[in-house]
């Protein structure tokens, strides 16, 4: 029997104890916001928490897990600092395609909690294990300082929705 929390939520299984534990968050708790990317733990796409230090999921067993905090992307915006990365993302309209965001925001999270005011090489440093196809890195790190209060957003403001034109009237 392995106990252990997710999410603020007491956990007991008698899972195989080898399991990755991202396998049994998508696949026995329904979180599926931790994402597969390599199963080598290279990516960074499967990022959690474990006692809020960020960790590779694909490749930490459920054994390693016992009597621990996990906490995932479904959680972290509950979190002060958590909702302001998420926040920050946002404003800075970080996503491209999408998929290994949730392990950038759980990176850049562990980060903040830690060093409130980050240099650039030190959120170079934290975001390197994190890789994004689609190349959105300086935008992860504006998202970050904007988190982090060190300066205001610069993303462009979203255009203002018009009223749908009404149809004309036949005369």
């Amino acid at each position: 029997m392995i106990l252990f929390t997710v999410n603020g939520q007491r956990i007991s299984t008698n899972v195989d104890p080898t399991t990755p534990l991202l396998w049994f968050l998508r696949d026995n708790l329904d979180l599926t916001g931790t994402k597969y990317g390599c199963g080598m733990a290279l990516c960074g796409a499967c990022t959690v928490h474990i006692d809020g230090e960020p960790a590779r999921s694909c490749s930490t067993p459920l054994s390693a897990v016992a009597g621990k905090r996990v906490t995932t992307i479904e959680q972290i915006g509950k979190t002060p600092v958590g909702k302001r990365v998420q926040d920050a993302w946002i404003a800075e309209d970080v996503v491209q395609c999408g998929y290994c965001q949730s392990g950038q925001i759980m990176t850049a999270t562990a980060l903040l909690s830690k060093n409130k005011a980050p240099t650039d090489a030190q959120i170079d440093a934290a975001m390197s294990g994190n890789i994004c196809r689609c190349g959105t890195y300086n935008r992860v790190r504006n998202a970050i300082k904007v988190a982090a209060g060190e300066r205001a957003s610069t993303a462009p403001a979203p255009a203002a929705k018009s009223a749908p034109a009404k149809p004309k009237a036949k005369a």
